[in-house]
């Protein structure tokens, strides 16, 4: 499927140096120590905007696949689409919202089965029974699914199951309950796969379409792409391409409530319910509306002790690779990671020690 464009110029971010937006002046060549040093690898680009505006815009060649298929060695720009992996969610999940504010979709309080009347039949054990939209938005619904243990690779994945199954939904709806519904998170694409489709029925409109209407034009983003499956259906979980300057719109977005450039996208109710964390993902995770939320500050003890109270809440949206999406409101800042370290045990290791030991370090 080729890239869909915009009916609007993407935005050009405006620039300004570290030091006005209260970096080191050596911000950039800490990052490319970091790569010297080989403590981050198969890193492609690497944005940070403060107050809205550009801090840092680096671009990298390294190699990359598009969902599976290899692309070989890639020279990095402003242009060039990237896989998001399951950032997709975070974005379907801002998606969701724009829809339920338009009456489009059900609201997290809805039985879910109202949503999916084709499945009744599915709805006769009570666990299952007592989903609501809301046990989808924050991955409670507390089936059997293993996406974490399992490779992408492995044909066992439950997403990789769930993309092969006759009928995805069906698959999603059925899985054994192992867990009471609201109590647990499990990593989930199914929960993200049912949120596309009730956007998709509602609107009748693909969620691509959906969302270029809703949130990529009006963010002024540049050209976009959707992987489909053989039926056409978007891969809601994982499927979106961005460039990352749009991808950092995105950031800057849920930074602003809702609102940029004087227009609001995204109801500011909608923004605060996506991050507002319902349950633990671990010892330093939580989760919100397809949206992760935790602190950073103890693990940046570089950072000075007035500063540390700032870092500690952040947004985050990640996907398989190192693709990173974080949101730090006591900063005001956005910093957004594209990589190629597609199902590897380290694979978050590259993204976060940019995070870390360049940008979050750099902050005076």
């Amino acid at each position: 499927m080729a890239p869909l464009k915009s009916s609007a110029q993407s935005a050009a971010w405006q620039m300004q140096s570290p030091q006005s937006a209260g970096f080191a002046p050596d911000l950039s060549s800490r990052l490319d120590a970091l790569i010297a040093e080989k403590r981050v690898w198969n890193v492609h680009s690497v944005l940070v905007a403060r107050g809205g505006q550009l801090v840092l815009e680096r671009y990298f060649n390294g190699t990359d696949w598009r969902r599976g298929q290899t692309l070989g060695t890639v020279n990095f720009g402003p242009e060039t689409l990237h896989d998001l992996r399951s950032v997709s969610k975070s974005i379907v999940g801002l998606l969701y919202g724009i829809a339920l504010d338009q009456r489009q979709v059900p609201p997290p309080e809805a039985p879910l089965f109202e949503a999916f009347p084709a499945y009744a039949d599915l709805a006769a054990e009570p666990a299952r029974a007592k989903w609501t939209v809301q046990h989808v938005l924050t991955m409670t619904m507390g089936t059997d699914w293993d996406e974490l243990s399992v490779p992408y690779t492995d044909p066992t994945n439950s997403e990789i199951e769930m993309d092969r199954a006759p009928d995805r939904y069906r698959y999603v709806l059925g899985r054994p309950v192992v867990f009471e519904p609201g109590k647990r998170w499990v990593y989930s694409g199914g929960a993200t796969a049912l949120l596309g489709r009730m956007i998709a029925q509602g609107t009748g409109r693909s969620l691509h379409a959906f969302a270029r209407e809703t949130l990529f034009d009006p963010l002024g983003m540049g050209p976009s792409e959707w992987l489909t499956d053989e039926q056409g259906n978007e891969f809601a979980a994982s499927g979106l391409r961005l460039q990352p300057r749009d991808l950092l719109k995105v950031g800057q977005l849920v930074l602003q409530h809702g609102e940029i450039g004087g227009r609001r996208i995204v109801s500011g109710e909608w923004v605060r319910r996506s991050t507002t964390p319902y349950v633990s993902c671990d010892e330093v995770r939580r989760y919100g509306y397809q949206w992760y939320l935790g602190d950073m500050a103890s693990t940046v003890p570089s950072a000075p002790r007035w500063n540390r109270n700032r870092l500690e809440h952040y947004q985050g949206a990640y996907g398989n690779g190192g693709q990173r999406l974080w949101v730090f409101p006591g900063l005001d800042l956005v910093v957004a990671v594209t990589a190629g370290n597609y199902d590897t045990t380290d694979q978050w290791v590259p993204s976060l020690r940019v995070l870390r030991e360049a940008v979050l370090s750099s902050v005076l």
